[in-house]
């Protein structure tokens, strides 16, 4: 029964992940309920299990009195004769364990300890699957679809189960039952019934971990993720920066032909990604955020978190976007709020010229011709620092 036992014990903690020692200690709370079931008290009773073979004992601590006469709680006192049955040194007055034979136990006593332990492995259960959990929160996991909730649907992750709601589905995508998918880890509580694990597929950092699983150069720290910003199922725009001035950060994340940034856009179902490079020039920052589309001037006011951008005419609508998509992803991306203006429309408004950001002497030598290309870099550069 001790092996038998032990193996129980040993799959136990395999499977489910709970340690052998809280078991044991299930086991011995157990063993106190049968007694205390049993007897009508467990004040003085101690078990004692051997956590190598599993072997286990009960005692009840009596007190020796002289006679059996006066044996007052048969529970709690033992008369002198029969304690020197159980140790020969015994004495009146001394505390004595006299052993008990759980075999005796009454179905219902067996049957309560029984249940302690069984609560006891489902408590232990729940723990180790919410620890579990709680470690991948912020995370990216591989689930598998099982079933719709309502509006909701519930993904199976091997040893819980989490809820997708319906705010963190992307629209358009169909999640149909027994489907792997992957997800972005929100929240896990512990609930009483179990962890409760809440996941999304629309937070941006889902693909940021996508391109963190796909990159070696960003698992190594070579190319660092400086901001992303999303609309889920539509289009992202990420942008990252090499620390290691050989390595070229946008074409590590890309891949030959395109293969890391298209595994990441297959999982995404098709959502289109932008990769560009981070630049702790606003105003360059903004001219590569605002990609594809193709920039005259940049004027960028740090302080305001603010930004003027003209563009050439036929690239207005390029560098708005679809519904103002590529200019507010790029806004979200820089953190800048961003004012596009073509070049014939910035002629008459007031801070999209560059004699607006030019003194009186510069603005002479501008107006003449005579203001070097490079001094003019030099000015914008100014406003955009």
């Amino acid at each position: 029964m001790s092996k038998e036992l032990m193996d129980a014990l040993d799959l136990l903690e395999k499977e489910k992940n709970i340690s052998k020692d809280s078991l044991f200690d299930a086991i011995e709370n157990s063993l106190i309920t049968a007694c205390k079931n049993n007897f009508g008290k467990a004040e003085n009773i101690r078990v004692e299990v051997d956590r190598n073979n599993c072997d286990f004992k009960c005692y009840a601590d009596k007190e020796v009195v002289e006679l059996e006469d006066d044996v007052m709680d048969p529970q709690l006192e033992i008369c002198l004769d029969d304690a020197k049955k159980i140790t020969k040194k015994a004495k009146i007055g001394d505390i004595v364990a006299v052993p008990l034979n759980s075999k005796e136990f009454g179905r219902i006593a067996t049957q309560n300890a029984k249940n302690v332990i069984l609560q006891k492995i489902r408590e232990e259960e729940r723990g180790a699957i919410y620890n579990e959990y709680f470690e991948k929160e912020h995370d990216i996991v591989t689930g598998v679809v099982q079933r719709f909730i309502g509006r909701n649907v519930s993904i199976n992750l091997g040893r819980a189960d989490a809820i997708l709601n319906e705010n963190e589905q992307v629209k358009g995508e169909v999640y149909r039952p027994t489907s792997r998918i992957k997800v972005y880890v929100l929240e896990v509580k512990n609930g009483s019934k179990g962890p409760r694990i809440l996941v999304s597929r629309t937070h941006p950092d889902l693909v940021k971990r996508l391109f963190e699983q796909e990159v070696a150069e960003i698992q190594d720290g070579t190319v660092e993720i400086k901001s992303i910003a999303r609309e889920a199922g539509s289009r992202t725009k990420i942008a990252v920066y090499s620390n290691n001035p050989n390595v070229d950060a946008v074409g590590a994340c890309v891949g030959v032909n395109g293969a890391r940034v298209n595994l990441i856009v297959d999982e995404l179902n098709g959502e289109k990604i932008d990769v560009i490079n981070w630049d702790e020039n606003p105003g360059n920052l903004i001219q590569n955020a605002l990609s594809p589309a193709k920039i005259v001037a940049v004027f960028a006011d740090p302080d305001e978190k603010s930004a003027k951008v003209v563009v050439p005419d036929y690239q207005l609508s390029l560098a708005i976007g679809k519904e103002g998509q590529n200019a507010r992803l790029a806004a979200r991306l820089t953190g800048y709020k961003i004012d596009i203006k073509s070049e014939t429309q910035a002629k008459d408004a007031p801070g999209f010229r560059m004699e607006d950001y030019l003194d009186d002497e510069d603005y002479d030598e501008y107006e003449e011709g005579e203001y070097e290309e490079g001094e003019a870099e030099a000015s914008d550069s100014e406003v955009e620092e």
